[in-house]
């Protein structure tokens, strides 16, 4: 990353990083190496050979014996007074770290970087050399160049914390990891104002997912600071040291808005597959990590992490698996409890690749918990979650059906009780930032629509999972069903060996009423429905337009609401197949002649009472005779036969009108 580098601090003089010392019993111009095997150029002899691995080195007793209590130790404390060889295979630093401890016994100038500096404290530690056995031994100086130059560079923080990794425990124990963490921590929480020291920085690109262009670049007077200066270098470490160096930055105060934004950017170095998969995201950063190996200090750990392709657990390589669920994990447990801490596409990328590596249950229900609480963010690209259990469907139908539920529970306890948060910690998901409800809702309906046209393609996807994902939702949810339509017409022709009742029951789903009148006009002529179906959108228009009739509030705007909706239901059953045509123009004829025929009924009703009843006054005028006569007689005899007669003709028209009733209504069922 960075050449090796060291800086004076105040004015304390450390020989300018070189690290000699004034007392050494044996001469020598330096040491020599043959192969494996290294060698002091002297005229002396060699008298103790220390193995390392596979590196041997031909040294003397007595200028190491003098500043390594470890060394005397083992030899004097051992029975074999003519012990010439020790093995040191766990010497922290390796034969690199002991090659410079033994030059230092020689008094061979060593000089001291950011980079080998954690080793040779480690291996000055291992061997005991301390003030005991000489003033300004190892253990001293290596501890003063660490206080006083390294943690108080930024750069050389980085490179020491970054040379820890292969020195666990050692590092650990002598705190050099948590004093680099620290030191790193204050400085990146520090004012972009007063930095003054390099970092590695990048084009001031807003839009850009990664850095693009790695340089050095120290900051002047005349150039901004971004606040975000600080992302590229702490990414470079391995995970559990970026998680030490998080947690020491969220204790001192920083942002969460900067906390999350660097916690992506790691992601996007070492599981590049969250940004390769997503949508309009940018290319993932490649081997990112792999150029910090290269001048780093040569870590086991090794560089970027690839993404997986998808398959079984048994096709997963074990240790790069290991190595990405350890990533996930951290990071999971890392992320600022705020709500708007990452972005919704990233914690479902996050969720879609802890899925696929069988990240521990808790964290990926905590993850699901998280995605839920801003569901309405999330895009139709990242929900698309391919099912890693063996799963008949393609999808993860089930993972998508808990997050629905999760959002729903937040809505609701929002609704209940704005204040109290659904999570113990009172600064846990801020709702205050959510916004209304409806819209929330309406989104997500919208979302849900474009996802279930997506799955519905799926051969084996079961008619009960699709239906009861498109019924989560309240109906208040959704304003238009055109999008529910869409996804019903897209299932009907991915299944089309559906029984009559089993599309039936799938299009119960959906609000006839909502629909628009293109999806009217489609539905119409759409051979995939049932019968009813169609008849219910016709029908639905029809009782729309009725009400537009009816309503007298409106006459004053009917020509502007009303007359639009005669063409459209023309067009609308113009564009049915011809069998829908002819069944609806016969049934509007029939109508009609009931109609008509009803009206005469009562129009001759009407006229038959009309003369009944003058007949009636009439025949009251007329007084009746005192003395009864044969004219009386047989008028009497003629208006009981004309009554008669008039009563039969009314019976027999309401009879009629009667029977013309019940056809009517006999008709209309049969077409309800």
């Amino acid at each position: 990353m960075w050449d090796s580098e060291t800086e004076a601090v105040g004015r304390r003089d450390f020989s300018n990083g070189v690290l000699t010392t004034s007392k050494h019993g044996i001469k020598t111009d330096g040491f020599e190496q043959r192969g494996q095997s290294w060698f002091v150029e002297t005229d002396i002899p060699s008298d103790l050979l220390v193995q390392i691995g596979d590196v041997s080195f031909h040294l003397h007793k007595y200028p190491l014996l003098s500043r390594s209590g470890k060394l005397h130790r083992i030899i004097y404390e051992s029975r074999d007074a003519e012990l010439k060889k020790l093995v040191l295979d766990d010497i922290p630093g390796g034969p690199e770290a002991f090659e410079l401890a033994a030059k230092f016994c020689y008094g061979i100038a060593v000089d001291l970087t950011a980079i080998i500096i954690s080793g040779l404290r480690c291996a000055a530690e291992y061997l005991e050399m301390t003030e005991d056995l000489e003033e300004g031994n190892l253990i001293f100086k290596t501890e003063a160049f660490l206080s006083y130059v390294v943690l108080s560079s930024w750069r050389d923080s980085i490179i020491v914390l970054k040379s820890c990794e292969k020195l666990s425990p050692w590092a650990e124990n002598l705190q050099i990891v948590r004093r680099c963490s620290e030191s790193i921590a204050w400085k990146a929480c520090a004012n972009p104002k007063g930095i003054k020291w390099q970092y590695t920085g990048k084009p001031l690109r807003v839009s850009s997912p990664k850095w693009n262009g790695m340089k050095d670049s120290s900051p002047s007077r005349n150039q901004q600071v971004p606040p975000d200066w600080w992302f590229e270098d702490i990414s470079i470490l391995r995970i559990d040291h970026f998680v030490r160096v998080i947690t020491a930055i969220k204790v001192k105060g920083m942002r969460y808005e900067l906390i999350g934004a660097v916690i992506m950017h790691y992601a996007s170095k070492w599981l590049p597959g969250l940004i390769k998969e997503g949508s309009g995201s940018g290319d993932p950063v490649d081997d990112g990590s792999n150029s910090t190996n290269s001048n780093g200090s040569g870590s086991s750990w090794k560089g970027g992490l690839h993404i997986i392709v998808a398959g079984t657990k048994e096709d997963t390589p074990t240790i790069q698996a290991k190595d990405q669920r350890m990533i996930i994990e951290s990071l999971i447990s890392i992320i600022p409890p705020q709500r708007d801490s990452v972005s919704c596409s990233f914690l479902l990328r996050l969720l879609r690749m802890a899925n696929m590596l069988k990240v521990a249950p808790a964290l990926v229900t905590e993850l699901e918990k998280r995605v839920g609480m801003k569901f309405e963010q999330a895009q139709l690209a990242d929900l698309l979650i391919p099912c890693y259990n063996r799963s008949e469907t393609l999808y993860d139908i089930d993972l998508v059906q808990r997050l629905l539920e999760h959002f729903l529970v937040q809505e609701q306890s929002e609704s209940s009780s704005p204040v109290k948060q659904s999570f113990s910690d009172k600064n846990m998901y801020d709702s205050a930032q959510r916004g209304t409800n409806p819209n929330a809702k309406m989104r997500v309906a919208r979302l849900l629509d474009s996802y279930l046209t997506e799955v519905s393609r799926d051969r084996n996807l079961s008619l009960t999972k699709f239906q009861v994902l498109a019924e989560a939702l309240p109906e208040s949810a959704r304003t238009c069903n055109d999008g529910l339509y869409r996804a019903i017409d897209s299932y009907l022709k991915a299944h089309p060996t559906l029984t009559e009742h089993e599309r039936k029951r799938l299009c119960r789903v959906m609000d006839c009423q909502k629909l628009s009148i293109d999806a009217c006009m489609h539905a119409a002529q759409n051979e995939r429905l049932p019968l009813r179906v169609v008849v219910q959108v016709l029908f639905s228009e029809q009782v729309k337009i009725s009400n537009a009739i009816s309503n007298n509030s409106i006459k004053d705007a009917g020509e502007f609401q009303y007359q639009p909706l005669i063409p459209n239901l023309k067009t609308l059953l113009e564009g049915t197949p011809q069998s829908f045509q002819e069944g609806w123009a016969a049934a509007k004829k029939d109508i009609n002649t009931l109609k008509f025929e009803l009206d005469s009924v009562k129009a001759k009703y009407l006229e038959l009472q009309n003369e009944m009843e003058t007949l009636q006054r009439q025949f009251d005028k007329m007084g009746k005779p005192k003395q009864t006569s044969a004219w009386t007689v047989g008028w009497k005899k003629l208006s009981k036969i004309g009554r008669t007669t008039e009563n039969n003709d009314m019976r027999s028209q309401v009879g009629n009108a009667e029977q013309t009733k019940k056809m009517l209504r006999r008709w209309r069922n049969s077409i309800s």
